[in-house]
C-alpha cells in the first residue's frame, strides 16, 4: 500500500476492527476514527459517513511518526 492511499471501506478492513475518536474531537461532527488494521496498517476515517465511507491507509511507522510530530509541535505552544 501507498502512504495515504484512499481504500473504500468495503475492503473488509471493519470486520473485528476496534475504532477509536480522540478525547479531544468535538461534538459538531468534525471527528476522524483510528483504528490498528491487519498488515501493519493504520486506518483513518470520517466519522460523517458512520464507517461507511473511505479509510486511509498509513503505514504504523508513518503514522506513529506523524503523532510524535504533532506533540512535539503542541509543546512549543
Amino acid at each position: 500500500m501507498a502512504f495515504g492511499e484512499h481504500v473504500q471501506s468495503d475492503w473488509g478492513i471493519e470486520d473485528g476492527v476496534t475504532w477509536r475518536k480522540s478525547s479531544f474531537s468535538s461534538m459538531n461532527g468534525n471527528c476522524v476514527e483510528v483504528a490498528e488494521l491487519r498488515g501493519e496498517m493504520i486506518g483513518v476515517r470520517d466519522t460523517k459517513e458512520g464507517g461507511a465511507g473511505p479509510v486511509l491507509l498509513f503505514e504504523q511507522t508513518v503514522w506513529r511518526s506523524f503523532i510524535e510530530n504533532l506533540k512535539s509541535a503542541d509543546s512549543l505552544l
